[in-house]
């Protein structure tokens, strides 16, 4: 099993320093004023984890990507602990010709197989659902 060493230090208030894994910053903030808050860097790393797959798997298959946006759309539970209950993810894919039934394959490999993110938050009793829309350039 393969491990990975993070830490956070409190900087003040609510703001804390992250070092991640791989020894990049992160600043986070609980009231949001000097960075994101930790739930809304869960929300964050699976729309780079789910998008990330997306680009791989479409340059894969040699359709012509210039960019990918995924807007999230979360629900939280309205009692503490105020865990995400339902997440919609929404893929913008811009490229030329590129085909809706490759993006469709794409989002559906990294939902149910690639992306480890979404596994872990959909073991985790989270709703996750998608769609997507496709922009000539």
């Amino acid at each position: 099993m393969a491990e990975s060493k993070a830490s956070v230090t409190w900087q003040e208030n609510k703001a804390f320093m992250g070092v991640s894994p791989s020894g990049h910053n992160v600043q986070i903030d609980a009231d949001k004023e000097k960075g994101a808050s930790p739930m809304e860097l869960v929300l964050l790393g699976l729309g780079g984890c789910a998008s990330y797959d997306v680009i791989s798997i479409l340059q894969k298959s040699r359709q012509a990507v210039t960019d990918v946006r995924c807007e999230l759309t979360a629900q939280r539970a309205e009692t503490i602990p105020a865990v995400y209950t339902d997440i919609h993810m929404h893929f913008v894919v811009t490229g030329q010709g590129v085909a809706d039934k490759q993006v469709e394959k794409a989002i559906k490999l990294s939902s149910e197989k690639y992306c480890s993110a979404s596994r872990m938050l959909v073991q985790g009793g989270v709703n996750i659902t998608h769609d997507f829309e496709v922009v000539a350039s």
